[in-house]
């Protein structure tokens, strides 16, 4: 049974100590922390029935879903959620698993999702057919960059930027230079040769969009 930390206070009232009683119970494994102010009576309580309360709003979908309606064959052991709005990815681990959220397009977030109830529990799953369309929906925008990557073109997402940290940044900044540059290279050397053979004084430069764009956004 699930357990909120003012719950607990209002049950350990007459403890003069509540937050050590808290954490007795805990080392006892009588409590099992789910995340900051919840917690589980049963410590074989599966996964995916706690993952609507860790964080949200969110709902069960990708990987997981796909597996719990059979249409992947591999077991998915970490419960993948979507969320919207949040920007940010989350993972969190505890005794009963790790839970991972990702955003979808907002619009979309509310269809086709079904309130479940097992016991004491309730949780928000997609439908199999929105589960595959917010699988597909990440697959397109990993191949879409890597693609533009490949091609050497700066693809940091706009509506990301407030939350990527410098290193990730420049490592995805890296590979759109080393990728762009590899091919200007060969280019660069042809200009030298044509204007070699033919008198002329032709050059190629990569413009730097991607300065343009940090300009743009800071």
């Amino acid at each position: 049974m699930l357990i909120t930390n003012n719950m607990l206070k209002n049950s350990l009232k007459d403890y003069s100590n509540i937050n050590n009683k808290i954490c007795r119970e805990v080392k006892d494994k009588k409590l099992y922390r789910i995340v900051n102010g919840l917690y589980d009576t049963n410590g074989d309580t599966s996964a995916y029935l706690l993952a609507s309360s860790i964080y949200g709003p969110s709902y069960i979908s990708f990987e997981y879903a796909l597996s719990y309606y059979g249409l992947i064959p591999e077991r998915v052991n970490a419960v993948t959620c979507a969320t919207f709005n949040k920007k940010k990815r989350k993972i969190y681990n505890n005794h009963f698993g790790t839970f991972s959220y990702e955003d979808v397009p907002s619009r979309a977030f509310p269809y086709e999702i079904i309130l479940k109830q097992e016991g004491n529990y309730s949780f928000i799953m997609a439908t199999a057919e929105k589960a595959l369309c917010d699988k597909l929906y990440t697959l397109k925008t990993q191949i879409w960059n890597e693609a533009l990557t490949y091609l050497g073109i700066s693809n940091i997402n706009v509506q990301k930027k407030e939350w990527l940290i410098t290193d990730e940044v420049s490592r995805n900044m890296g590979g759109v230079i080393a990728s762009r540059y590899s091919r200007l290279n060969a280019r660069q050397v042809a200009c030298d040769k044509i204007n070699k053979m033919f008198g002329l004084n032709v050059w190629c430069e990569y413009r730097d969009d991607y300065r343009e764009l940090d300009d743009k956004l800071e």
